[in-house]
């Protein structure tokens, strides 16, 4: 809307100008302040990126089955669309470092590794489209990329319009050789050049993790990032995935409020389906994901996955957990014994439901046996929840706050429950 404002004719010229810039400035600050309208990411992505599992490898000579090309998203994006991946909501194939030349062409634009993109990224991002997926991809907003690649932090306005350009739907932008303190002022201007192309990208940003995690404003982060990463990069080990989960509990009381529909705190990648996880650690780190509503970004071989890992990554109703549409990260009730219990709300905030997340700490070899009673994860319904566990679909019955609930909780496991008020 346009104000309009009427001079009065006693006041001094050089009075009148300094009240219409100083207006002026401000509404320039509130429409900036109110960059991210791209109506994306209402609820957790979900999708398959390559890094994880796949890292800067570029010898197509030697490896060609497992080096970052055109090939292999190409592969990815089939698997997602044939296989039942994309029905459940796994819709983005993310490239990440490494696709791009080492340098710049004439004109200043990036462009794609020729002998391993041979056809470029807008041929990429039309097959992918063409199987009704979306493509992301990667850039740094320092000098050089982390693989050393060309970085952008001069070229905001020219990548965010060659991206566009291109068809892409995702950008995760990193931040390597770059000074934290202009990142303030990189990411939001990187969404602005975005937002101007008229293209819906959905904005990942790494801003908190190289601002130390907890140091950054997340009330300004929300306002130019749809997602982002706030500690370290996963590594294929169960002892990454738990110290990911003890950091975002640790800080929870930050990380919570922070998180909701279009913004979402970043643990980084699902390692389910890669060398390490055993079969309980799967389900743990899919099940912990979804209660701190994480997205979910897979970091696989699609082309090989077990039966086993599949199963868990395609399990309709934790996936409905981390989808829920009120979009409410879990947070940590219990720390005791080896075990914690996290509980997530959902469905209904006035009249809520809850997915509870029993994770065993232990190593001692033997399921723990863990009781307690509703009421003291702050259940608050006296008539009390009908209980069922969601890897199982084993239905437990209705617990009011007097009866107690035993679980078996396997080492480095989890049971996962969903509760619902019931009379």
């Amino acid at each position: 809307s346009v104000v309009q404002v009427r001079q009065i004719s006693t006041q001094p010229p050089n009075m009148w100008k300094a009240v219409v810039t100083a207006a002026a400035a401000f509404a320039l600050l509130l429409c900036r302040s109110n960059t991210l309208d791209n109506g994306l990411a209402r609820t957790p992505p979900m999708g398959w990126l390559a890094w994880e599992r796949f890292r800067c490898n570029v010898d197509c000579v030697d490896d060609p089955y497992n080096c970052i090309s055109e090939r292999l998203f190409m592969q990815m994006a089939d698997r997602l669309a044939e296989d039942g991946w994309k029905e459940l909501g796994y819709e983005y194939i993310n490239i990440d470092d490494c696709w791009m030349s080492m340098d710049r062409d004439e004109e200043g634009k990036l462009y794609a590794n020729k002998t391993r993109f041979p056809n470029g990224i807008k041929h990429l991002a039309d097959y992918v489209h063409s199987k009704g997926l979306k493509l992301g991809i990667y850039l740094d907003f320092g000098t050089h990329t982390c693989g050393g690649y060309p970085g952008s932090i001069k070229y905001l306005q020219k990548d965010a319009e060659t991206i566009a350009d291109w068809g892409v739907d995702m950008l995760k932008m990193d931040g390597c050789y770059a000074n934290v303190s202009d990142m303030s002022w990189g990411y939001p201007d990187m969404e602005m050049y975005m937002n101007k192309t008229g293209r819906p990208i959905l904005f990942s940003c790494s801003w908190p993790a190289y601002a130390g995690g907890i140091k950054v404003n997340y009330t300004v982060l929300g306002k130019y990032c749809n997602m982002w990463r706030n500690y370290d990069d996963i590594q294929d080990s169960w002892d990454s995935v738990t110290h990911i989960i003890d950091w975002f509990g640790d800080n929870q009381n930050i990380l919570g409020p922070a998180a909701g529909p279009g913004h979402w705190n970043d643990p980084d990648m699902l390692i389910v389906g890669d060398y390490s996880l055993s079969y309980e650690e799967s389900k743990a780190q899919m099940a912990m994901w979804a209660i701190l509503a994480a997205p979910l970004f897979m970091s696989n071989d699609l082309r090989s996955i077990s039966e086993e890992a599949r199963s868990i990554l395609m399990n309709k109703d934790v996936i409905k957990i981390n989808q829920d549409s009120l979009g409410m990260p879990g947070y940590r009730m219990i720390k005791e014994h080896g075990i914690e219990v996290w509980t997530r709300i959902i469905e209904n905030k006035e009249f809520p439901s809850y997915a509870v997340a029993f994770l065993n700490r232990r190593d001692d070899g033997m399921p723990y046996k863990y009781s307690l009673t509703l009421d003291k994860l702050g259940f608050t319904y006296a008539m009390g929840y009908e209980v069922a566990e969601i890897f199982t679909g084993q239905h437990y019955g209705h617990y009011d706050f007097h009866r107690v609930l035993t679980l078996h909780i396997n080492p480095s496991g989890v049971v996962m429950i969903y509760a619902y008020p019931s009379e």
